[in-house]
């Protein structure tokens, strides 16, 4: 059964890969993943693709409970790539307050940031949690339109509807380093190393910056 969220137009690449739930599945995963999109001949999207998986197989992990099957999908369809994992619960997980301390919370905001849309579906058996990032010309225009929203978001609702012009302006920018300093504490408690997702980022920027 097709899970809402896109209107079929056209044929695609697809990679069904099952999993269990549990830390070092998720690294294979990761792997899996990096070397699908590598074949599928879009490596750019990998470093996001990665930390989009990681966040979903450790809701899984987390939420469903340890050694849980599920499945993700992988979905190539013209300047998208859709990621999608089906588990066994049909607890739908939701947004949580910018200054909640529970990690599940952190890690959603960081989906909603990085992904163009995403969303959850009640299935016969569960559920399936979605995401889709661009991989294709429109990506540099949305990154920057996903950056503001985000930035907009993460100033909270007493912040962001009130400054207009310079003072916005300089409340996106307060917000932009106290966003980046919290997905620099993400990496590290994951086991990631901050510099080298800095590194990775750097790389990103140029790369396409090269290209527009």
């Amino acid at each position: 059964m097709a899970v809402p969220g896109y209107e079929v137009t056209e044929p695609q690449l697809r990679c069904v890969l099952p999993f269990e739930a549990a830390p070092g599945e998720v690294r294979l995963l990761r792997r899996a993943v990096v070397k699908q999109l590598s074949r599928w001949g879009v490596p750019m999207a990998a470093d996001e693709a990665e930390l989009l998986v990681t966040e979903l197989a450790t809701n899984v992990f987390k939420h469903v409970g340890e050694g849980a099957s599920a499945t993700l999908i992988l979905e190539q369809r013209g300047e998208r790539l859709r990621l999608e994992v089906h588990d066994k619960s049909q607890t739908v997980p939701s947004l949580r307050a910018t200054d909640c301390d529970e990690e599940c919370g952190r890690g959603l905001h960081l989906l909603a940031a990085l992904a163009v849309d995403w969303g959850t579906v009640l299935t016969a058996v569960g559920k399936a949690v979605w995401c889709e990032l661009s991989i294709g010309s429109e990506q540099g225009c949305r990154r920057i339109e996903r950056a503001v929203e985000t930035l907009k978001c993460y100033q909270g609702p007493s912040r962001g509807a009130v400054l207009q012009g310079k003072g916005r302006d300089v409340a996106l920018e307060e917000s932009a380093v106290e966003l980046i300093a919290d997905l620099l504490h993400w990496t590290a408690s994951r086991g990631l190393d901050p510099d080298d997702v800095l590194d990775r980022a750097q790389m990103h920027y140029e790369a396409e910056a090269d290209v527009a």
